[in-house]
Order: C-alpha cells, then sequence, then structure tokens
C-alpha cells in the first residue's frame, strides 16, 4: 500500500525542516510512504530546503493559486504516481505529523474512507474564546449540511482513500475542507475522527486576513455545497416564505373587502401580489435545480469512471518519469524536470 504525505506550502522555509523530520518512515500495512511538496508559488527557499531534505515528489505553482487548488493539484500527483491513501498536512508545523500513522489505520483497517484529525479546539490555549467559539459554530454548520457528527470539520490535518478521492470533487477557490465533508457526506462516505492535540503555533494563518473573512469565505463555501447537494431544501423553505408573505395580506384584504374599507388598502393587494410572484418564482426554481441536480449526478458518474481509467493501477510508473497530462482537461504542464508539475492559469483561464 503506498502513502502519499502532501504539503501545501507558500514560503515555509522556516517550519518545513520540522514537518518533514516528524513525519514517519514507517508504518504498519504501509509498503510505501512518500513526501510530496505543493510550492504554492513560494518567493522564499522552501523548494531548496524540501530537496535538500530527500523530498522527490513536486508540483509548483508559478504564482499564488490557494489552499484549494494545491490540494487538488497535490491529489491529482499523488493518484497518478499509485497512492492509495493521501494524507494532507501543513507546512506551518500546525499539525502532529508523527500521528499520521493513527491517522491512516482506520482506513487501512476498512473501517473509513476519509479520516480527520479532531484538534479538540477548545484546548488550543492560543485560540480566543471567541475564535474556539465560531469553530463550533463551523463545525456544527457543516455537521448539520453533511448530516454527519464530526467535532472538527474545520480541521486540514486528514487522510482519504483513493475510492474516496475519486469520488470528491473540489471546485471551491478558498478551501477544499468544508466542502470535501459535505461532498462526503452526501455521497454516503464513512468518515472517523482521530483527537489530536496541535504543536506550538509558528506564524498567522495566511489563508485569511482576519477570523471576519474566514467565517464569511467558509459559510459562503458550506452554502454553495449545501444548495448543491439539497437545492430542494433550500428553495421549499425560499416558498413557504413567500406563500406566507403572500397568504396574510391577501387574507387582510380579504377580511377588510368583507368589512367594506378594502379601498383605503391596495397596497396589502401590491405586496401579496408580489409575494405570490416570489413564491412561484421559487417553485419554478426546485424544478429547474432537480433537473440539474440529476445532470451532476450523469457527470459526476461519468467523471468517476474517467478516473478509473486516469489513475489504473497499470498507469503506475517510475517516479522520477514525466507524466503526461491533458491540457485540455487539466490546466497543468509538465516540464523536462522531472516530478515537477508546473500550473500558470491566465485570469481568463480561472
Amino acid at each position: 500500500m503506498r502513502l502519499f504525505v502532501q504539503i501545501p506550502c507558500l514560503n515555509e522555509e522556516e517550519t518545513l525542516p520540522l514537518v518533514i523530520s516528524s513525519i514517519p518512515r514507517e508504518i504498519p500495512g504501509i509498503d510505501e510512504i512518500h513526501i510530496l511538496v505543493v510550492d504554492d508559488g513560494s518567493s522564499d527557499r522552501t523548494v531548496e530546503v524540501a530537496r535538500s531534505l530527500g523530498v522527490e515528489h513536486f508540483v509548483f505553482h508559478t504564482r499564488n493559486m490557494g489552499l484549494a487548488r494545491s490540494f487538488r493539484d497535490g491529489v491529482d500527483y499523488a493518484m497518478q504516481h499509485g497512492a492509495d491513501i493521501v494524507v494532507n498536512t501543513d507546512g506551518d508545523n500546525q499539525y502532529p505529523q508523527e500521528r499520521i500513522a493513527d491517522l491512516v489505520q482506520p482506513i487501512i483497517s476498512g473501517d473509513a474512507d476519509i479520516v480527520i484529525g479532531d484538534r479538540q479546539t477548545k484546548t488550543i490555549t492560543h485560540f480566543s474564546p471567541f475564535k474556539k467559539l465560531m469553530q463550533s459554530v463551523g463545525s456544527n454548520a457543516v455537521n448539520f449540511a453533511a448530516e454527519t457528527n464530526l467535532p472538527d470539520a474545520a480541521s486540514g490535518f486528514r487522510a482519504y482513500s483513493r475510492a474516496s478521492l475519486i469520488r470528491l470533487n473540489v471546485v471551491t477557490e478558498f478551501s477544499y475542507c468544508m466542502e470535501t465533508i459535505i461532498q462526503a457526506g452526501h455521497k454516503r462516505l464513512r468518515i472517523a475522527s482521530v483527537p489530536v492535540t496541535t504543536n506550538p503555533k509558528t506564524r498567522e494563518s495566511r489563508l485569511f486576513k482576519n477570523i471576519f473573512q474566514h467565517m464569511g469565505r467558509s459559510g459562503q463555501a458550506i452554502m454553495r455545497s449545501y444548495v448543491m447537494f439539497k437545492p430542494h431544501m433550500v428553495f421549499s423553505i425560499l416558498a413557504a416564505l413567500f406563500f406566507i408573505g403572500a397568504a396574510i395580506p391577501f387574507g387582510r384584504f380579504l377580511i377588510l373587502t368583507w368589512m367594506g374599507v378594502a379601498g383605503d388598502h391596495i397596497q396589502s393587494l401590491i405586496f401579496g401580489s408580489a409575494m405570490l410572484v416570489g413564491c412561484l418564482l421559487s417553485i419554478a426554481l426546485i424544478v429547474i435545480s432537480d433537473m440539474l441536480r440529476t445532470n451532476r449526478t450523469l457527470m459526476e458518474d461519468a467523471l468517476e469512471r474517467v478516473k478509473l481509467l486516469q489513475y489504473a493501477s497499470d498507469r503506475v510508473i517510475d517516479p522520477n518519469r514525466v507524466l503526461p497530462v491533458d491540457a485540455t482537461r487539466h490546466p497543468s504542464m509538465m516540464t523536462a524536470e522531472p516530478t515537477r508539475m508546473t500550473n500558470d492559469i491566465s485570469d481568463a483561464d480561472r
């Protein structure tokens, strides 16, 4: 069984040695352990440091593409190189890499498809009370949207089986954490949680400028994923609210008409009509979203079959050989340098 530990990096030359040195070199049930560094446009010596520490697998972005894109490109590289399990950790040494063995055991034993490291955020000393509260609220929101029961949905320390990665599709540009959990929940993948502790804080997060930006973008990702998988719930609630908004002024107008004073309350009829139009539009969106969901399900099924062919075991090759990439499918280009993937995407392509 082949394990890839991928490390998304953005200017991590100082902390990367701590991360790489603490990654276990032997794990029961794992035959091969490979370290993959995803360089997300670093301007420091991150790559040189990684090479000096013996890392052979790299994915290069010529400019900063974000965490979600780094995760997706890293997974694509790992899967093309025969990964059976992919573990994602951070380059800032937040997570205890020595717990990777515990993280992958539920997958090795066949008890889980995805395993998430529970940071036990309530015990993290450098988290403010407000941040701990928001972490709890965010996890509850994800659990509601995904129909799961995970204590730390925002944790980026997680392991994915090969089968789960074939079924998951990352489309967000911010963070893959919320989206993949919601997808996995609705696709009935088995998700487990392993309690872990965190290492002392080394720097501020580069994923967001402040917690409010993080909350806003995370909420947007959760809502988008929820609407993708449960459009009926969203638009049915909207239709019900608009119907109630129409029924109340219509009822008021009818009562006033019966009392003979409706002439002075035409605004109730106008407002009720507007609410009724909103109700009808919501019902129309339910029909449209149902057709879109059917189409998405068929497309995802076709994409899974394509991935099965693309990542077939008979295509596993030596990691020092350059892999061909279909530029029409993946906006990546392979260079002549072994195990080097460079992503250079124009603004129009994004």
